[in-house]
């Protein structure tokens, strides 16, 4: 089939706009903004950054916050299960670990994008402090949310930690 010349230098135009559009979209989805991690002079999780790519359970953000994880005993076995269970989520790997913190990454299903996930165990407490964050983008799709949520679902499935998040 014979395309005429206009038609070809059209369709070749269209295709070149969209890939500038599809482009500026990438770009503006990929904020290279540095996430602060790890534990603050106050003793909790450090604060989620101002783009909605976090959540955690020490957010003054109602919208942000999540429960924190309950064990069901406050004992250095039930913590040391919970990271077991942790370590055992796809794409997860343990790279950080102190006796009361830890923090994972989560590589993406296609291997492109890395998350941190952050637990802070209170001392001698049930309660553990819970943040989950995107390194880059503005926003997660609700992705760190459905993360701390299948952590617990796991957690309570395997009987460590209480279903509703009060103890």
């Amino acid at each position: 089939m014979v395309i005429p010349e206009g038609l070809g230098r059209l369709a070749a135009a269209g295709r070149g706009a969209l890939i500038v559009i599809v482009s500026v979209w990438l770009a503006s989805c990929g904020t290279f903004a540095k996430t602060p991690m790890g534990v603050s002079d106050s003793g909790l999780l450090k604060p989620c950054p101002q783009a909605p790519r976090c959540v955690s359970s020490v957010a003054a953000n109602a919208e942000r916050r999540v429960a924190a994880l309950q064990l069901r005993e406050a004992s250095q076995g039930a913590w040391e299960s919970l990271l077991q269970t942790l370590d055992a989520m796809s794409r997860t790997v343990l790279v950080e670990q102190q006796p009361h913190y830890v923090r994972a990454e989560i590589t993406s299903p296609w291997g492109v994008y890395t998350d941190d996930l952050e637990l802070l165990r209170e001392t001698d407490s049930t309660t553990i402090h819970i943040r989950s964050s995107s390194r880059i983008g503005y926003y997660d799709f609700n992705v760190n949310r459905e993360r701390v949520e299948a952590l617990r679902a796991a957690g309570v499935k395997a009987g460590i930690l209480h279903e509703d998040g009060n103890g």
